[in-house]
């Protein structure tokens, strides 16, 4: 019987490097990367008790997870700046929108900070 594989061992090293360039965004949110072995990379969110998590999502490609883990702490860094006023009940890129310039700005930079700490170096290991 011919193995299946879900995931290369190039990518898996670089799905690696995405989740360890957001390990911040696990201190600060309920979510936890978890190596799967050969089915990719599993990311488990909102954890209720005693259910468990509400949310499971696979990875094996790198630029997917990135994007993912991308959106998480975006929404994070969004919400965090209007809770407990009307703008939480608004739109991520809505509340987004509204922010002031220096704070868009500053969780903008936060994507090229990402993008560089998951940067192989060269060409030949694009995200």
């Amino acid at each position: 019987m011919e193995e299946i594989i879900y995931i290369t061992d190039g990518e898996r090293e670089k799905c690696r490097h995405v989740i360890n360039a957001f390990a911040e965004l696990y201190e600060l949110t309920d979510v936890v990367m978890v190596d799967a072995g050969k089915y990719g990379f599993v990311k488990l969110q909102y954890y209720r008790e005693p259910l468990g998590f509400e949310v499971m999502s696979t990875f094996t490609d790198s630029g997917k997870l990135f994007d993912a883990l991308w959106q998480d702490w975006f929404e994070e860094q969004v919400l965090t700046s209007v809770i407990g006023t009307p703008l939480e009940e608004q739109e991520y890129e809505d509340i987004f929108a509204m922010l002031p310039r220096e704070k868009q700005d500053e969780i903008l930079y936060k994507k090229a900070y990402f993008e560089d700490k998951v940067s192989f170096g060269d060409a030949s290991h694009p995200l």
